[in-house]
């Protein structure tokens, strides 16, 4: 066990005693959320943004520190810092909250989405709803899981153009199913690892590919080690917010309302400064260097992935087909 499992374990200590038994309206509060993106992306300013607009909303008696770049711990111990009843806020998508409730991970799922409004159907719907409620179960209150993070594309050392380009890609991923399914059925050779650790890995030679957002990849600098960047957008992830039960039960109705309509709010803000800084950041990685392969043959790697919808054991039955007959209405 290194030094950063003993920092992980004083981290979670201090702040879960830090935590109050209950709080009124008027009380000051201060909340820590935590992310693994560096503080140069739009997630990170969306989340400026979101404490900024708490601060006012509740005229300076809530107050959210937003700590970038692993400082509160990796997404995992961030999230069983939440459950456990810290004053923590985790940034959350559907994958890693598979992990919990599978039937979420669906979300995360390849090419689910031709068109990113369409995920507002989704948020409306009931099964989203049902899904909400059995996060709140296993000890999880969804503030938000409405933000568009950016489509995930590939920097690596060749074009990624068609299926076959896929064969044997040492390629990172992050640790949850969803990923691991898609990139098996891609025929890739996936390796799972901290975001952390990617930057190093890349370097090393560890690995010999990433995927992420175009934001993800500017702002950990991967183009400093890999110049090929392919527009597979194979996943259009939205992401979110979560506080632990614990902690959300001694707060006030007033202030969970905040927190909510905020949160909201927060993920139409990360959505649309998503939107406007892709071509921006195409143009910063042309400038650095690196190659934009756009001639990728889509519909052959979508239908490689199908099968990640068809094979999923602890998925409920019929997954898939709600989830699409939402989409289509």
């Amino acid at each position: 066990m290194g030094p950063f499992f003993f920092q992980s374990i004083l981290r979670f200590f201090c702040l879960l005693f830090a935590l109050p038994a209950s709080v009124s309206w008027g009380d000051e509060i201060t909340l820590k959320l935590g992310h693994v993106q560096s503080s140069e992306e739009p997630i990170h300013q969306s989340f400026l943004h979101f404490a900024q607009r708490i601060e006012e909303r509740s005229q300076g008696q809530i107050i959210v520190h937003v700590y970038e770049a692993s400082a509160l711990g990796t997404n995992k111990e961030v999230y069983e810092l939440a459950r456990l009843g810290a004053s923590v806020i985790a940034n959350v998508d559907a994958g890693y909250l598979s992990d919990y409730l599978p039937d979420i991970g669906v979300l995360a799922g390849p090419y689910l989405l031709k068109d990113i409004r369409d995920y507002e159907k989704v948020v409306q719907s009931k099964w989203y709803g049902n899904q909400v409620d059995q996060l709140y179960e296993k000890g999880f209150k969804v503030i938000a899981l409405n933000g568009y993070f950016g489509a995930r594309h590939i920097i690596s050392s060749k074009p990624i153009r068609n299926l076959d380009d896929f064969s044997g890609l040492q390629i990172r991923i992050p640790p949850n199913v969803i990923w691991v399914k898609t990139f098996d059925a891609l025929g890739a050779n996936p390796t799972t690892l901290a975001w952390s650790e990617v930057y190093s890995g890349l370097a090393q030679g560890v690995i010999h590919a990433a995927e992420a957002p175009l934001g993800s990849i500017i702002g950990s600098r991967f183009y400093e080690h890999q110049k090929v960047l392919s527009t597979t957008a194979h996943f259009q992830p939205f992401v979110g917010m979560v506080m632990g039960r614990k902690y959300w039960e001694t707060l006030p109705k007033d202030v969970q309302e905040v927190l909510l309509q905020e949160g909201h709010a927060w993920g139409t803000y990360l959505t649309e400064l998503s939107v406007a800084s892709e071509e921006d950041q195409l143009n910063y990685l042309r400038s650095k260097g690196v190659q934009i392969i756009n001639d990728v043959d889509h519909a052959s790697i979508r239908q490689a992935t199908e099968s990640v919808y068809l094979t999923n054991p602890d998925w409920s039955p019929g997954l898939s087909e709600k989830i699409r007959q939402i989409l289509n209405q």
